[in-house]
């Protein structure tokens, strides 16, 4: 296969444990651009392939201060500005009154934000992806757990990536097709 034509290396392993140890040793010996794939969560799997933070808990706390701050001047200017009513004897910018609104409006924001963060950060919807080109990667919904290192990793070469996969007890190593 030609190499702009291919996307990565791609291990398959019988059990979780094995998927595991081979990521860690992945990352430590440099490799950063890679994925696992598996049938079920793993402990500390996203540790070992070097996942790093987000930002999505930054973008629902913005989602949800824009939420309350939109709540509150609109209620604020609708009771002294559009539509003022004296309901006993109050001041028109009573604040004590807005708090339910206010807060219903926050959480509605920042459940927004967080379900359209989560997809864009996610890069979902992905109705292809490289990795589907394999021929045994429908196993990983079901069975096997999978190691792709990608050909934009600045460590990656074909032989010698091929070679240090075949050493992490892995059942076969294929390359995968974009």
């Amino acid at each position: 296969m030609p190499a702009s034509r291919l996307w990565g290396l791609m291990a398959e392993y019988d059990n979780p444990g094995d998927l595991l140890a081979a990521a860690r040793s992945a990352h430590s010996a440099g490799y950063r651009r890679m994925d696992a794939y598996s049938p079920m969560p793993i402990h500390g799997l996203a540790q070992a392939i070097g996942f790093r933070k987000n930002a999505l808990p930054l973008l629902v706390l913005l989602g949800g201060l824009f939420g309350c701050f939109l709540a509150f001047s609109m209620l604020w200017y609708v009771e002294t500005h559009v539509y003022p009513i004296n309901v006993g004897g109050r001041p028109h910018n009573s604040w004590p009154s807005f708090i339910p609104i206010t807060f219903e409006v926050t959480i509605l924001f920042a459940a927004v934000t967080a379900v359209l963060g989560m997809l864009a950060l996610n890069g979902l919807p992905t109705p292809y992806h490289p990795v589907f080109n394999s021929k045994r990667f429908a196993l990983a919904s079901r069975s096997r757990f999978f190691l792709c290192i990608e050909v934009r990793d600045s460590k990656f070469d074909l032989q010698t990536t091929r070679e240090f996969l075949a050493g992490t007890h892995c059942r076969e190593v294929e390359e995968v097709a974009l």
